[in-house]
């Protein structure tokens, strides 16, 4: 994937999709699919913003039956099915235990009804079925538990995902279809003609050069920045989208093998305690955020009541701000709508402004490929467009080659190996190919994680990677593990200075 910017003034594009987060970069690889002509630009990296501050998870959404969101349950089970056969290595099977206790707002009865229903909705796409837990079963599984009230709970299955990389897959699948894709390119304004837009002014954030990018039809997938892009067309535009702050926190300690659903004592909001990275991912928080959406950021009030409710799960723990690796926040871009923030429906909606730009707005994450598929035939005026269930992304496939063996074949530990096949899928072999041409590239760019230097030579040369957070955090995702020395950092920068 190459950072052709000259190429972008060339010629009229069917499609401009400005936003290279999961819902334009689905679109972008759809589109291309389709046979369109494709550009796509994108201000900071690809998955800069919301698409890599999730909670990681590809699922239906519990919760949402509490709402009577039936249909968008149902859908997003559809959805995650989908994502576990396309993307094996980026999104995988994970078990939930949600335990129950005297004072919790949700009772036993109303949990285990809950999962049945989930079930029930899930269908043939079952990943497995729930199960009642006994008070002794999860303290036998989450050791270190309250067990002061504790009186059952109940175990369901969903997925979990890199949500970073899984974007970043539709971008190179994107671009392997003949889409014309760059980061690091900001949309200044619109270029009308009649009052109708026919493309879009932009500067290069790299060289500083600023272009026109001409095109037949827009569309904007920009995520919590919509109502700012609204504005570069019309200053009178209303708002569209509410925003809601989620951020989480990567504690230096995995607390169980499986991940755990937890009712906040304080309000009425869930959080989850996830397995990442040999770590724990706690989050996440749901509030109201009016500032601009480059300054959202974790908070110490946010902080503080994620760590409140894992202590209050694990007493016995000392859990405390010194073993946080790492924190971040995320806005979720959600359609106008009055209630609290979790109460707001996680539906997405696409319209067309007079002057002919189309936005995407709402939606989560695991829907996203039918977010681009509804997109598409709004854009189109086709509701008959079908697309292949198949969806297959640039890593999509089965990897069933020895770990083992490839380890001593290249001179490699066995969990690097396996940290190539999980991070790359079918595409594994390219690093090994790198570490073929230069041994030296097998050499681990720091003590903290099994990543190998390949990887920072592969991503500048296959990934349009242009600064270096764009490695350790979206290409990489070593940035989780709280590194105390620095060394990954000066390692990826000595590789970008050589690029």
């Amino acid at each position: 994937m190459f950072r052709d910017i000259n190429r972008f003034s060339k010629q009229q594009y069917d499609l401009l999709i400005i936003g290279g987060g999961i819902n334009g970069a689905a679109i972008a690889n759809m589109a291309a699919q389709y046979g369109l002509s494709v550009a796509l630009v994108e201000r900071s990296d690809f998955a800069s913003g919301t698409s890599s501050k999730s909670t990681k998870l590809i699922h239906g959404g519990l919760r949402y039956i509490e709402h009577l969101e039936f249909d968008l349950v149902k859908e997003s089970l559809k959805e995650r099915a989908i994502q576990l056969k396309c993307a094996p290595h980026l999104v995988k099977p994970l078990g939930f235990i949600i335990p129950v206790y005297k004072k919790d707002r949700r009772p036993l009865w109303m949990m285990r009804l809950g999962v049945s229903l989930y079930d029930f909705l899930s269908g043939k796409n079952t990943i497995k079925k729930h199960c009642s837990l006994r008070r002794q079963d999860i303290l036998e599984r989450v050791p270190g538990i309250k067990k002061e009230g504790l009186v059952g709970g109940v175990m369901y299955y969903d997925a979990q995902m890199d949500d970073a990389r899984l974007c970043l897959e539709n971008i190179l699948s994107a671009d392997s279809k003949g889409a014309h894709v760059a980061n690091y390119v900001e949309v200044q304004a619109f270029v009308k003609q009649n009052l109708k837009v026919i493309g879009a002014r932009v500067k290069d954030l790299v060289t500083l050069n600023t272009f026109e990018i001409k095109a037949k039809k827009i569309v904007c997938a920009v995520g919590p920045w919509t109502n700012f892009i609204l504005k570069l067309d019309h200053k009178e535009t209303p708002t569209k989208i509410r925003t809601t702050k989620g951020i989480h926190i990567v504690y230096k300690k995995q607390f169980a093998h499986d991940a755990l659903f937890i009712q906040s004592t304080s309000d009425k909001r869930i959080f989850f305690i996830i397995p990442w990275y040999g770590h724990s991912l706690i989050g996440t928080t749901d509030t109201d955020y009016t500032g601009h959406p480059d300054d959202v950021q974790a908070t110490d009030e946010d902080i503080e009541y994620l760590l409140r409710e894992t202590r209050r799960i694990f007493p016995m723990e000392n859990v405390s701000r010194d073993e946080i690796a790492t924190t971040f926040a995320g806005l979720r871009p959600l359609v106008h709508g009055k209630g609290s923030p979790s109460d707001v429906s996680r539906k997405h909606i696409i319209e067309q402004t007079p002057s002919d730009i189309f936005y995407v707005i709402g939606g989560k994450y695991t829907t996203y490929r039918k977010i681009a598929q509804d997109c598409l035939k709004y854009i189109l005026k086709n509701e008959k467009m079908e697309f292949p269930e198949d969806y297959t992304l640039y890593g999509s496939g089965n990897v069933i080659e020895d770990v083992q063996e490839l380890a001593r074949m290249y001179q490699l530990d066995v969990s690097t190996v396996q940290l190539l096949m999980d991070k790359y899928g079918t595409r594994f072999k390219d690093i090994l190919h790198f570490v073929q041409e230069d041994p030296r590239l097998k050499e681990k760019i720091c003590t903290c994680s099994p990543a190998i230097r390949a990887q920072v030579a592969y991503s500048i040369k296959v990934e349009m990677v242009c600064m270096v957070d764009d490695v350790i955090w979206r290409r990489l995702g070593i940035g989780y593990l709280g590194c105390k020395t620095g060394k990954c950092r000066e390692v990826i920068e000595r590789y970008l200075k050589k690029k």
